[in-house]
């Protein structure tokens, strides 16, 4: 039997709802941390399974670090008035746009890097593959590129704040935790330099 008090701390913890909360720590046997990891596994699932739902809301946010030479706008998009007037909704907002400001990516996702970039990094990496056997320079060459991306893309970067998640993990965790499909639509990094 899983107590209320537990039940709670966890809810504390990942903002989920009390039931998922439950069930997670059912299925833990009580193990707090294995029981966030399931919350974490799931909350993937539930965001890809509201992947194709309509954004119709969202919150525009901003960071300007205290030298004033750089900034970031970040859109969060999410499906209705009702999350977006959340407080919480609004302080992820401001914290991926903190998080672009300092990371400054490229791109919001891989969908958004052109065929161009792609191909410029394949030409780029290639060297570095060229002294491996021949059967792992393709292999070499998009590992190569895949950390590159990982740089690039907004929702790859690993957090500012905890780079053990990453900026896709905590969209997930929000549509896991508002009930709603949770996207960045729009991300403006700016510079002086």
């Amino acid at each position: 039997m899983i107590s209320a008090d537990v039940v709670k701390e966890l809810r504390d913890r990942t903002g989920v709802s009390v039931m998922q909360c439950k069930k997670a720590l059912e299925e833990a046997k009580g193990d707090m941390a294995k029981a966030i990891e399931i919350l974490s596994r799931k909350s993937a699932d539930i965001a890809r399974k509201k992947g194709d739902r309509a954004l119709g809301a969202g919150v525009v946010a901003s960071y300007i670090h205290t030298n004033g030479q750089v900034g970031s706008i970040v859109l969060l998009s999410c499906e209705t008035d009702f999350v977006s007037k959340n407080e919480e909704f609004a302080a992820l907002a401001r914290e991926i746009a903190m998080h672009a400001a300092a990371a400054r990516p490229e791109y919001i996702s891989r969908a958004d890097v052109p065929e161009a970039a792609l191909s410029e990094l394949h030409t780029m990496f290639a060297p570095e593959a060229a002294g491996k056997p021949e059967n792992i320079r393709e292999k070499v060459i998009e590992g190569k590129v895949n950390a590159r991306l990982a740089e690039l893309v907004l929702l790859e970067q690993p957090f500012i704040k905890d780079d053990s998640k990453t900026i896709q993990g905590l969209i997930d965790a929000a549509s896991q935790k508002f009930g709603e499909r949770v996207a960045v639509s729009k991300c403006l990094y700016v510079s002086v330099k």
